[in-house]
């Protein structure tokens, strides 16, 4: 089964907004079997988008669309529909209903015959009921082939992609079975997992496929199998983990479907009933950002300190001027100090600090861009690495925050053996 996905809006192709759409909807439909095999997007224009569902109809089994279905002149999508079918516009009673009691019940603004228009919707179109705004889905079938039209409202979209959309799309394809399965690592390079995995991907069975994903310190390995059994299939790809464990085991932190490393270090403070608190320089509040994230978050991390200046990491923290001066603010000295006071300050068990020239200038130091001082600070004791991430900022700092979490991650896991 082929999938196309196209999106219509200038929004979109000038960058105001991301696309986050086709990506939710290609991995719903991945899920159930259907690959993806092109996503575009067009102008508010009516010849791009004839023109992208003409050439689509061509290459895929199932078409969807998303955006171009409000109230206002430059959506254009049921008048593109119409044209393409060959069919025209008419009052679907059932849609007007649902839009009347949105406004009566939600909407504090009267109604208007703008918003009663949108349900004029193509004779051929199976409404799709959305049950969070105003704009149906629509459903058609030709020549064997699916086109649905969506909102392009990310909840909206969401919520009929999974109520409506796929339950139909199960019920009227047989597909096969698609299965992922993907390895996180940390603290090794995409070169270096390949030599050291060569033999191992080299004999993957020609139904299995290996993609390296590779983001900033740290490299997902996606297994991607599709056949018929899959119970078959997921004792293949199981087998094929555990060869992997013996390979790299060191350095595999989990897999993208279960719990991402915040969570899992979550877990394990809350296993040893501990505390961890952070001091950020340039990493700006990211590694804070990741601690918060899980729900419960109160329960194990105590605060944070984001000493961006030299003035602040003197004021709060408390770092002796003279250390600054004499090692620079870039320096292990200074993020083993910011470790171990923002871990009395906040009494903590363990805390994390970073210090480093994140670029493009150098800024209070001296030390080349892209040098980063990562200091940990546990129950036995503090210590501080020296890393160099490269010279574009966000790189630099994506790979602060990446390699950190590794780092704290390792001493806890270590405790928890």
């Amino acid at each position: 089964m082929k999938a196309e996905i196209i999106t219509i809006g200038d929004e979109i192709l000038i960058g105001q907004i991301i696309d986050t759409n086709s990506a939710f909807i290609a991995k719903e439909l991945n899920k159930i079997g259907i690959s993806v095999k092109q996503i575009s997007t067009v102008e508010d224009e009516k010849s791009h988008v004839l023109a992208a569902l003409s050439e689509a109809k061509n290459r895929a089994d199932i078409i969807i669309i998303t955006g171009g279905l409000g109230p206002t002149k430059d959506d254009i999508t049921k008048e593109c529909l119409c044209e393409f079918f060959g069919d025209k516009l008419v009052m679907n009673q059932s849609v007007l209903q649902h839009i009347e009691f949105l406004f009566e019940k939600y909407i504090d603004t009267p109604i208007s015959d703008l918003n009663r228009k949108q349900a004029m919707l193509p004779s051929k179109a199976l409404a799709l009921k959305n049950k969070y705004g105003t704009a149906s889905g629509m459903w058609f079938k030709s020549d064997a082939k699916v086109y649905v039209s969506l909102p392009g409202v990310p909840y909206e979209m969401k919520a009929l992609i999974q109520d409506e959309v796929v339950p139909r799309l199960q019920q009227s394809f047989k597909r096969p079975v698609i299965l992922h399965k993907t390895v996180l690592t940390y603290g090794m390079g995409e070169s270096a997992i390949a030599d050291k995995i060569e033999d191992w991907e080299n004999a993957l069975p020609p139904y299995i496929r290996l993609a390296y994903l590779p983001n900033l310190g740290r490299v997902r390995l996606r297994l991607t199998a599709k056949g018929d059994n899959e119970e078959h299939l997921k004792n293949s790809v199981e087998s094929l983990i555990t060869d992997l464990h013996g390979l790299i085991g060191d350095i595999i932190v989990g897999f993208e479907d279960e719990d991402p490393i915040e969570v899992q270090i979550s877990r394990m403070l809350k296993q040893q009933n501990a505390t961890i608190a952070t001091a950020e320089s340039c990493t700006g509040g990211k590694i804070a950002s990741l601690f918060a994230t899980p729900p419960g978050a109160s329960t194990y991390f105590k605060g944070s300190v984001v000493s961006y200046a030299t003035t602040s990491k003197e004021e709060i923290l408390k770092i002796d001027k003279k250390l600054i001066e004499e090692h620079s603010v870039v320096s292990e000295e200074v993020a083993i100090a910011m470790a171990k006071n923002v871990k009395d300050l906040f009494k903590s068990d363990y805390a994390i600090s970073t210090t480093g020239n994140a670029g493009p200038s150098k800024g209070d130091s001296e030390a080349e861009i892209g040098t980063v001082f990562i200091g940990v600070a546990t129950p036995d004791g503090v210590y501080a690495k020296k890393f160099i991430f490269g010279n574009h900022r966000e790189k630099v700092i994506g790979k602060a925050v990446n390699k950190s979490m590794e780092l704290i991650r390792e001493e806890l896991f270590r405790r928890n053996k």
